[in-house]
């Protein structure tokens, strides 16, 4: 056989078994936001504008660096003019609505258990597209992370809406 039709009858066996076999496994789908509006767009901007701070047990200004409830608590009181409470598990406990994962809006609090149990130990900001800011740990800085990623499914305990209805965008 010649080697054009040769190349020919191979590339056109290896179309056909691609065709025949199984598609690989989707990855999850990631969690979409939901329209939001200026109050939750200026916390969306706040957050992600912090990203590089450093982290600091304690902290809670870009000068002296955050921990995660610290970060929350800055973005929020200069962002959305709300003053939140200092600890995550105050933060959890407010008499807000929690928040179904697939209805999450950007502004939305996470709530994480990263200390083992299902007690609350870590907190971020929602800021949509299956993403969150938050403050992990000593030695790191703000950063912003996936949602879908297995530590943090593994983790997640929950989510909870801390702005008014009218400040966020009525669903599509």
């Amino acid at each position: 056989m010649r080697l054009p039709v040769r190349l020919c009858l191979i590339a056109c066996l290896l179309l056909l078994g691609a065709c025949a076999s199984k598609a690989p496994p989707q990855a999850p789908q990631a969690v979409r936001a939901l329209p939001s509006s200026g109050v939750a767009e200026n916390v969306l901007m706040h957050a992600i504008g912090l990203v590089g701070t450093p982290y600091r047990w304690g902290g809670n200004t870009p000068d002296s660096g955050f921990d995660c409830s610290g970060l929350i608590g800055y973005v929020y009181r200069n962002a959305a003019d709300l003053q939140l409470p200092r600890t995550t598990r105050e933060m959890n406990a407010l008499p807000v609505p929690p928040v179904a994962r697939t209805q999450l809006r950007s502004g939305d609090l996470l709530f994480f258990a990263t200390a083992g149990g299902r007690a609350v130990s870590h907190a971020g900001i929602y800021v949509g597209d299956g993403r969150f800011v938050h403050a992990p740990r000593a030695g790191g800085t703000v950063r912003l992370e996936r949602l879908d990623s297995q530590y943090w499914q593994r983790a997640y305990l929950g989510a909870r809406r801390v702005l008014a209805a009218g400040q966020l965008a009525s669903n599509p």
